[in-house]
C-alpha cells in the first residue's frame, strides 16, 4: 500500500494572492497607457502579482528549463517517428547545445537541466548528474501491462517533487516544463482520454516527430487498449499513473503539483506536460492556477486537456518538436508582462490618490 496520496495535494496548494492580483488591476488603471492596450500582456501581469505576491510586479530573473526524460515500452509498436530506446539521443543532442531548445536556451540565457525518469539506456552514455535519479529503465508497454510497479511510481512521483523543492530552494521563479522522451505522446493521449472520458480517434495526434497513416492508425490502437487498462483505476491517480503512463510522467506530474506547494509558476509545453497537468489537476483542483500554458502544440490530446483546465495557450506557432521549445519562446511574453506592468509610470496625481485613500482605509 503506497504511503502517498495524491489526493492531499488538494489541502497543501492554495491559490495565487486574489488580493494582489486586485491591487495590480487597480494599480493597472492608474498607468500612463489605457488599461487593454496591452492585451494580453496585461492579463499575464496580474497572474504574476498574484503569484509572486508582489505589487508591483517583480522582474523574473531566474527562470530555468527542466525537462524530463524517459522511454515508453509502448514504442516498440512503431508508434513514433523515432526509434524505440532512442530518447537518450535527444538527451545527447540537448547536452551538445545541437537541439531546438538548447539553441533557444543559450539564446535566452536560461539554464536547462535534464532529469532521466526513466530512459532505457546504459547509465555510463549520459552525465551522472542526468542519468543519477533514473527510477527504471524504460516504462512497461502500456497497452498490455503497466508502465510502472506501485512503488516505482510512487518514487517517480517523489523524485519530481524533490526537484521542485530543489528549485525552489535554489530561488528559480519560473519553469519551463518539457520531456524528452520517445512514446511519451501515447502515454499522454492516454491519460486526456482517460480523464476526458473520450475515444482514442479523438485524442490520438502525429506526435513532435510525426508520423504516416499506418503508424497513426497502430497508435491509435495503442492508446484504445491501454485505455481499457486505464479506466478501472481512474479513481486513483497514482495508480493511473503505474498503470498508462511511465517514471517520466509520474515525475512530471510530482514536480507540477509540489511546484504549486511552493507557489513556483510552470509553463508548460506541449501534450506530455498537459497530460500531467491534468492529472495533477484531479489530484488539487487549485494547482492549475499556478501554471500557463505556453503554446499550442497541434496535438488534439493537449488541447482537450487544456480546455478542460481552462488554460488559454500564450502562442500558437505551430511548433511540434517538443522538448520544452514551444513553452520556451512563450518566456519572452512572460518576461515582458513583468517588466510592463512593472516599469511603466502612473499618471501624474494618481499616485497620491491612491496613497490617500490607502490612508483614509487604515484610519
Amino acid at each position: 500500500m503506497s504511503s502517498l496520496n495524491l489526493d492531499d495535494f488538494s489541502d497543501l496548494i492554495e491559490r495565487p494572492d486574489g488580493a494582489m492580483r486586485r491591487d495590480a488591476e487597480e494599480r493597472r488603471e492608474r498607468l500612463t497607457v489605457p488599461a487593454g492596450a496591452l492585451g494580453r500582456l496585461d492579463e499575464l501581469g496580474d497572474w504574476l502579482a498574484a503569484a509572486q505576491g508582489a505589487v508591483p510586479v517583480r522582474a523574473i530573473r531566474q527562470p530555468r528549463v527542466v525537462l524530463f526524460a524517459g522511454d515508453h515500452g509502448v514504442a516498440s509498436l512503431d508508434v513514433s517517428g523515432r526509434p524505440a530506446k532512442g530518447a537518450h539521443r535527444l538527451v545527447r543532442a540537448v547536452l551538445e547545445g545541437e537541439s531546438p531548445v538548447a539553441v533557444l536556451a543559450r539564446r535566452a540565457e536560461v539554464p536547462v537541466r535534464i532529469v532521466d525518469a526513466g530512459l532505457d539506456c546504459d547509465p555510463g552514455l549520459l552525465p551522472d548528474e542526468v542519468v543519477r535519479h533514473r527510477v527504471r529503465r524504460g516504462s512497461g508497454r502500456i497497452d498490455i501491462e503497466d508502465a510502472l510497479s506501485a512503488e516505482e511510481a510512487e518514487r517517480a512521483v517523489r523524485l519530481g517533487m524533490a526537484i521542485a523543492d530543489e528549485e525552489a530552494d535554489s530561488g528559480t521563479d519560473l519553469v519551463v516544463l518539457g520531456d524528452l522522451s520517445v512514446g511519451g505522446t501515447t502515454a499522454a493521449a492516454t491519460l486526456i482520454a482517460a480523464l476526458c472520458g473520450t475515444d482514442a480517434s479523438v485524442v490520438t495526434g502525429r506526435g513532435g516527430a510525426g508520423i504516416d497513416d499506418l503508424a497513426w492508425m497502430r497508435k491509435c490502437a495503442a492508446v484504445r487498449d491501454a485505455l481499457r487498462r486505464a479506466r478501472p483505476v481512474l479513481g486513483d491517480q497514482l495508480e493511473l499513473l503505474a498503470t498508462v503512463g511511465g517514471a517520466d510522467l509520474a515525475a512530471m506530474t510530482g514536480f507540477l503539483l509540489q511546484s504549486a506547494v511552493r507557489r513556483m509558476p510552470v509553463i508548460l509545453d506541449g501534450v506530455v506536460s498537459a497530460a500531467c497537468a491534468l492529472v495533477g489537476q484531479r489530484a488539487a483542483f487549485r494547482a492549475p492556477d499556478w501554471w500557463l500554458a505556453g503554446q499550442l502544440s497541434g496535438e488534439p490530446a493537449q488541447a482537450k486537456a487544456l480546455d478542460r483546465m481552462a488554460l488559454n495557450p500564450l502562442l500558437d506557432q505551430g511548433v511540434t518538436v517538443g522538448e520544452g521549445s514551444g513553452a520556451l519562446l512563450a518566456l519572452p511574453l512572460v518576461q515582458a508582462a513583468a517588466a510592463l506592468a512593472a516599469e511603466l509610470p502612473e499618471r501624474p496625481g494618481t499616485e497620491k490618490e491612491s496613497a490617500e485613500k490607502e490612508t483614509i482605509g487604515i484610519e
